[in-house]
């Protein structure tokens, strides 16, 4: 049996709530190396990715994240080339710490969880959207199934199972 423990990353408001992320956009693709089209709503599966997905496999990459807060690395020579272009991300989040979204973290987002297992790709692309993404995408695994919807809370998570933390 799991248990899920949610840790906030950011303060609490003067109010007492919880600030969390929001998700901002879903995008999937059924072919690898094409642009991504935008959708409302998509189901995560557990060991294996966005449902609709090319990437959905039994790899370390099955979902990509952008944190939107990444565009202050871009150049300013490179800002408009990179907004302008296409998304290549799954999921496209605001409000989370950049510091927060470390390799071996989980991250909650809507139903699911994902437990981000790299920073970036090997090999840096020099044009479009794939500029940022390639340098401050985060990429991981799904280790808890469940539907998530643009609008939907982000916030770091801790899955248990008995005593051990997964």
């Amino acid at each position: 049996m799991l248990l899920l423990l949610l840790i906030s990353y950011s303060k609490l408001s003067g109010e007492g709530k919880v600030n969390v992320g929001r998700v901002l956009s879903i995008n999937i693709s059924s072919v690898k190396g094409i642009e991504k089209n935008s959708i409302e709503k998509v189901d995560l599966i557990e060991g294996w990715g966005l449902a609709g997905d090319a990437h959905g496999g039994d790899w370390d990459r099955q979902v990509s994240i952008f944190p939107v807060e990444a565009l202050e690395k871009v150049p300013p020579l490179k800002r408009d080339e990179v907004l302008n272009g296409g998304y290549t991300e799954n999921f496209t989040i605001s409000g989370v710490e950049l510091s927060e979204l470390t390799v071996g973290k989980l991250v909650e987002i809507g139903q699911a969880v994902v437990k981000i297992l790299h920073i970036g790709k090997e090999e840096f692309k020099e044009h479009g959207r794939p500029y940022i993404v390639s340098r401050e995408g985060r990429f991981g695994r799904v280790v808890k199934g469940g539907q998530v919807k643009v609008g939907d809370g982000v916030r770091l998570a801790v899955l248990h199972n008995s005593d051990q933390c997964i």
